[in-house]
C-alpha cells in the first residue's frame, strides 16, 4: 500500500490498526521516528491504551501486540 504524500495522524493509526495481522489479534512493528514525526509518541501511546494493546521499543522500532494478552520479556 503506497501511502499518500501528507498523511494525517488518524489516517495512519487507522492504516496501522487495520492491517491483517493487527486485525487477527498479531503483531505489528514501525520505525519510532515513523511514529515521532507522523503522530508524536503521546498520541501513539494514548491509541494503545484505548485499545488495550501493548508495545515494546528496541532498536528504533515499536512492536506492537495488537491483543489484550500478558507480555512477558525473556531475557
Amino acid at each position: 500500500m503506497t501511502l499518500p504524500v501528507t498523511i494525517t495522524p488518524d489516517l495512519w493509526l487507522r492504516q496501522v490498526f487495520s492491517a491483517k495481522s493487527a486485525c487477527d489479534g498479531g503483531i505489528v512493528r514501525r520505525k519510532v521516528r515513523d511514529v515521532e514525526r507522523i503522530v508524536g509518541r503521546p498520541a501513539f501511546e494514548l491509541e494503545l491504551r484505548r485499545r488495550g494493546f501493548r508495545a515494546v521499543e528496541n532498536a528504533g522500532q515499536f512492536v506492537i501486540f495488537c491483543n489484550r494478552e500478558p507480555v512477558r520479556i525473556l531475557d
